[in-house]
């Protein structure tokens, strides 16, 4: 496939998986992945069985798949904010390893599917291979291109390094931590159980900055984007038995249907909780926020 065909087909990818996977609210399914068509032909976007997919007309690597094991990617280095994708099985100089190593070369962005559990996938993208390192049968992957054009990626800068992080955290736990509390949720509001994916927040118990903020799932809680903001300004809590309230002073608020149907008539339900007890919002987490929620 001619480099500039090849780069358009990738843009249009890309595009797509993004917009698909908001629509979704985070995340694909393996069936929209293997379904994906372009240019009148099937174009399956993961390989059926291997964690990486190699079009045969492509030059360099389409996509990697990595499972997730824990809050944190099992592949990434938390001293330098860069994903190490170990190479392929079988031949180190050919086969997946070779169109990996060609994505160097041709500075062609990848999509990184994160398997968060089974069928289920959050994509990263672009993401680039930016360096081979043969002594340790890996390859660096980035989170942004700029990393492409540092003369010495394997020995960053403290600011390079704090910049690499700084992107692992924004664009791979957050939106690893939404999907898996969307997923948890079976994607609807814990609180008015709407279910337009596009529309939800997966919203920390304890705040992300914090020293309890982990990016885990009892964490969490699915939220529409208004109840989302109302936790967030204290102005909607939940208990630590899972009931939610409103403001005082917003209960006595008068100013049409939003107010009184989107927060007013939440007062006093029961959060709408995942069907897995190890999902369920954390209590003592829950009891911290209140007490700041109730002072």
């Amino acid at each position: 496939m001619d480099t500039a065909v090849e780069a358009a087909l990738r843009a249009e990818i890309i595009e797509w998986v993004q917009h698909r996977a908001q629509a979704n609210g985070g995340y694909l399914h393996r069936h929209e992945l293997l379904a994906f068509r372009a240019g009148g032909r099937d174009l399956p976007l993961i390989d059926y069985s291997r964690g990486i997919r190699n079009p045969a007309d492509f030059a360099s690597t389409l996509a990697i798949v990595q499972s997730a094991h824990g809050p944190y990617d099992d592949v990434e280095d938390p001293t330098d904010g860069l994903l190490h994708y170990a190479y392929r099985s079988g031949d180190p100089f050919g086969g997946d390893n070779r169109k990996l190593r060609a994505a160097i070369e041709t500075g062609m962005p990848l999509i990184l599917f994160r398997k968060e559990t089974a069928n289920f996938y959050t994509p990263i993208a672009p993401v680039y291979v930016v360096d081979d390192v043969p002594e340790d049968s890996c390859f660096l992957i980035a989170l942004d291109e700029s990393f492409r054009y540092m003369p010495d990626v394997r020995h960053l800068s403290e600011p390079q390094r704090a910049y690499a992080l700084r992107l692992a955290k924004q664009r791979l736990h957050q939106p690893a931590f939404r999907t898996r509390v969307l997923l948890a949720y079976e994607t609807r509001c814990a609180v008015c159980t709407l279910r337009h994916g596009s529309l939800l927040d997966a919203a920390h118990i304890a705040p992300d900055a914090s020293e309890l903020g982990v990016p885990t799932t009892p964490n969490g809680l699915a939220l529409c984007k208004i109840h989302h903001a109302a936790f967030d300004q204290q102005m909607l809590g939940v208990t630590p038995d899972y009931v939610v309230h409103i403001d005082r002073e917003l209960m006595d608020e008068i100013d049409g249907p939003m107010l009184r149907h989107g927060l007013q008539e939440m007062h006093g339900r029961t959060l709408t909780l995942p069907r897995r007890p190890a999902d369920h919002p954390d209590r003592d987490l829950l009891a911290h926020r209140w007490e700041s929620f109730t002072h």
